[in-house]
């Protein structure tokens, strides 16, 4: 039995030490992420249509669900039917403007002619008040109308300002995807009841992958951004495979090596981090881990 185990340590330990010296080669480990995007709901209601599955992939605007619109919907109507109110009482006032301003032109012939009357003696100086009065009464009232016009134009503004408000909710209800990738995670359900920034799904890109690996001071000199690498992963079969990346970050500031990455021994070390974009082929999951060999 003892020599059975020791053959089987001696077997584990050749494994480790080939698979060691195979990926020697290697300048940075790390681990595959990407942007996770949590769509959420803008507008308050129950969710009647909620078509959004783990695993869809879904393009930008496309429509995902309904929330019910009704109450939005009556809102909408009754700050109408005031509008119409108000519209009507402004094509009275407009009428009202007119008249006056008829009455006005009638009483200014009427006072040039009592002028010309009075310097000839014809007319008398009350006649010639008297219009003056009623001048005076039709400007007062015409200037009463103009401000009932603006105070009309202001309610008006306010209904019309409150419509689009609400047109803009009722557009909301109409769900549609807002970037495009790979849904991760559903967290609504269908007949619940949502709310402005009630989280509805997380998205994330799934086409381009990061791969955030972690390499020493002394092979960073040799880093530069939008430097083509080579990104070695394990190809499903118990072997690795290679694929193409591009350096698009570097970390300015060192760090201790995180504790997911190496062991207690290299964790003391200080290390800087990079990220990698990589188009992912399918083979690629967040979380991954990958390593990072730099083209000399």
């Amino acid at each position: 039995m003892n020599m059975y185990k020791y053959l089987i340590i001696a077997i584990v330990a050749a494994t480790f030490a080939a698979c060691s010296n195979e990926n020697s080669d290697s300048d940075a480990y790390g681990y595959f992420q990407t942007e996770t995007v949590t769509v959420s709901s803008e507008v308050a209601g129950l969710l009647e249509e909620f078509s959004v599955e783990e695993g869809n992939v879904l393009e930008k605007g496309q429509p995902i669900g309904q929330i019910d619109s009704m109450n939005l919907f009556y809102k909408k109507q009754q700050l109408e039917a005031s509008l119409n109110v108000l519209q009507s009482n402004v094509i009275q006032v407009n009428s009202q403007a007119e008249v006056i301003d008829q009455q006005m032109e009638n009483l200014k012939r009427d006072q040039k002619r009592v002028k010309n009357l009075l310097e000839s003696g014809s007319a008398t100086q009350k006649q010639a008040d008297d219009v003056e009065g009623q001048i005076l009464v039709l400007e007062k009232q015409k200037s009463s109308i103009i401000s009932q016009m603006q105070t009309l134009e202001s309610q008006q503004d306010q209904l019309k300002a409150q419509i689009d408000e609400l047109n803009y909710n009722l557009k909301k209800t109409r769900l549609t995807n807002t970037v495009a990738g790979t849904v991760l995670s559903k967290i609504a359900m269908k007949g619940e009841i949502t709310a402005p920034g009630k989280p509805l799904y997380e998205i994330a890109d799934m086409k381009n992958l990061t791969l955030k690996a972690y390499l020493s001071g002394e092979i960073l000199p040799d880093v530069k951004l939008n430097q083509p690498v080579i990104v070695v992963v394990d190809d499903g079969q118990g072997g690795l495979k290679e694929m193409q990346g591009i350096v698009f970050w570097i970390s300015e500031q060192a760090e201790f090596t995180p504790k997911t990455i190496q062991t207690r021994e290299e964790r003391v070390n200080l290390v800087y981090a990079v990220k990698i974009r990589v188009e992912n082929d399918g083979s690629l999951k967040i979380g991954m881990p990958g390593e990072v060999k730099f083209k000399k």
